[in-house]
């Protein structure tokens, strides 16, 4: 493929600088080989592949620290990685550079079960937590998908399946310890719920991809499991039935735990893939959660909603087995929706918009994409208003890369004229800088003072957000 990120990718770290590196953290942190390196320099997505020049893999906070400490000395830049599973090149390290993965710092630090919070290293896995949090009774709702590194999560900014009725992780972080970009140590806030003490740092860099300094430790904000969960699939006649019931639901004051929808083109790939069975069309995926009685009394009315809107009977899975097999078809939608053209790449794209505009943006955007010559999808948290679109692309036609961006680009500009937004979750990174300035204007003029007074050397994840001249 061909460089799309418009950035270099030269090598920045010298050989005397890497034997210095090796000196310090040893032969077993430290790694220069070409399948590391290439692990480290490949994205989810189109982007072009983009080699660190070396990966560190860091134990603790002081490690982070003493990186920076080095690389800030040489004006070597430094990119954190989680689990890889960013869709914006957010890792990427464009300028090369030293990756520094953060995924063994996988320690639970603390759970304060009668405060419904706890603190975990920047490594440590979605799934991992919620196992250990299982004897506790809570649980950590934030859902993307992936099984991310909840420092990667903090990092986008992520949310999910769940947010609707749980919020995002600009909800969920309650505090940070992150590291400088001169290498220091801080702690952006208290365990406290809340604070008025001085500026908010920690939604500062909550959702600032790395480009601020690099997330080492997160306190989370925990919830009761539900005494009842329940799961529905239900399928519709037409994508304007679907989002109706969702917006229609939400109107009532339904608290849904989870709604996905995806559309005719994603349940036909999720069946290919999973080997599943469900009608191919269009199919939201419900989850309740609450007592007994309150489940029973949302499942009513929203099943009362589905029928006056096209949808047809609900397949329920109650049995935990039974919900985790249904969410896993809706995990792996990415990857079903991909591998529907051998050979192809992915190009992901996401937007969200008010509530009450998402009937005519879904139902707008889906006209668009049938007009077009590539395979697409449409998938998305619709109880929130974001939606995705998966377009399945093959990586060497030009012409399908500019239909793709061309399509992208009025997907961003029909949701930001509905007073929306570019990407709801998957962040900027290389792809959506150009629709940061639409969306915010000289607003990003602002983003850009607080990068040069935090980072003035430009090391900290350069070329991402929005590229930044800091000669």
């Amino acid at each position: 493929m061909t460089d799309t990120s418009g950035h270099r990718n030269s090598v920045t770290a010298s050989p005397a600088f890497i034997d210095r590196l090796r000196e310090r953290f040893g032969d077993d942190a430290l790694n220069t080989g070409d399948a590391i390196r290439q692990q480290h320099g490949t994205s989810e997505a189109y982007f072009a592949d983009a080699l660190p020049d070396a990966v560190l893999f860091a134990r603790s906070t002081g490690d982070v620290a003493d990186l920076v400490k080095m690389c800030a000395a040489q004006g070597v830049p430094v990119v954190a990685f989680g689990a890889g599973t960013s869709i914006e090149g957010n890792a990427l390290p464009v300028q090369g550079g030293v990756s520094v993965d953060l995924s063994q710092m996988d320690a639970i630090l603390a759970v304060n079960a009668d405060d419904f919070d706890c603190t975990v290293q920047a490594g440590v896995r979605r799934e991992q937590l919620n196992e250990y949090l299982r004897d506790t009774g809570l649980f950590f709702p934030i859902d993307p998908g992936a099984n991310a590194t909840i420092g990667g999560m903090a990092s986008t900014r992520a949310s999910g399946t769940n947010a609707v009725r749980y919020g995002t992780m600009r909800e969920a972080v309650l505090a940070l310890t992150i590291v400088t970009a001169d290498g220091k140590a801080i702690t952006t806030a208290r365990r406290a719920r809340k604070s008025a003490a001085g500026y908010d740092l920690t939604r500062l860099f909550v959702g600032s991809e790395g480009t601020l300094g690099i997330i080492t430790e997160v306190t989370l904000r925990l919830h009761p499991i539900p005494e009842t969960i329940s799961a529905a699939v239900c399928g519709f006649e037409t994508l304007q039935g679907a989002v109706d019931t969702v917006v229609q639901s939400i109107q009532c004051g339904i608290p849904l735990a989870r709604v996905e929808i995806l559309d005719d083109r994603q349940m036909a790939a999720v069946n290919a893939w999973s080997k599943l069975d469900y009608p191919e069309v269009t199919t939201l995926f419900f989850e309740f959660h609450g007592s007994p009685g309150g489940v029973a009394e949302q499942v009513e009315i929203v099943r009362d909603l589905s029928n006056a809107n096209g949808g047809g009977d609900f397949q329920w899975s109650n049995l935990p087995e039974e919900r985790a097999k249904l969410w896993r078809a809706r995990h792996e939608a990415y990857y079903a929706a991909v591998n529907v053209r051998p050979g192809a790449v992915g190009w992901a794209t996401d937007v969200c918009v008010p509530i009450s505009r998402l009937p005519e943006c879904l139902v707008q955007t889906k006209a668009d994409l049938e007009k077009s010559s590539i395979p697409a999808t449409i998938l998305g948290h619709v109880g929130d208003g974001n939606f995705h679109v998966v377009f399945s692309i093959d990586p060497n036609a030009p012409e399908e890369m500019a239909e793709v961006k061309a399509i992208n680009e009025r997907l961003v500009a029909r949701a930001l004229a509905m007073e929306g937004t570019c990407t709801g979750e998957h962040g900027i990174g290389l792809g959506k800088q150009d629709a940061l300035i639409a969306e915010l204007g000289e607003a990003v003029d602002v983003m850009r003072l607080l990068k040069r007074a935090l980072d003035p050397q430009n090391i900290m994840n350069p070329g991402k957000i929005f590229a930044l001249d800091m000669q």
